[in-house]
């Protein structure tokens, strides 16, 4: 049987300081191997949140937007040769207990 997957979880954040603990709180870790975040110039306490939480974080010195916060996602992601990145937002936007459920298709091919 294959070794455990990697699994890369991405967070493109823009000042998401009063939702992103709960979201990392419920990233479920046995599943996981990384989290990265990506900060796209938050004026809050997005990425000092990031840091203390322990998350892999990448902070653009200027705003590229949501589009350009997705690239570098995906780029830092690709750099760990998953076999599955997902993105969740630290908004909250998505349910992030339900990892398991939303990787199990790809999984299992």
């Amino acid at each position: 049987m294959k070794n455990k997957p990697v699994i890369v979880v991405v967070m493109p954040a823009y000042n998401a300081q009063k939702t992103l603990e709960k979201t990392y709180r419920d990233v479920p870790k046995d599943v996981v191997s990384e989290i990265i975040l990506v900060d796209d110039g938050s004026r809050d306490k997005t990425v000092e949140l990031s840091r203390k939480l322990q998350i892999k974080t990448f902070v653009h010195p200027n705003n590229l937007g949501y589009g350009g916060n997705q690239k570098t996602c995906y780029w830092e992601a690709l750099k760990l040769n998953p076999d599955v990145v997902i993105m969740i937002h630290p908004d909250y936007q998505y349910d992030a207990t339900l990892i398991p459920e939303m990787i199990r298709p790809i999984l299992q091919n």
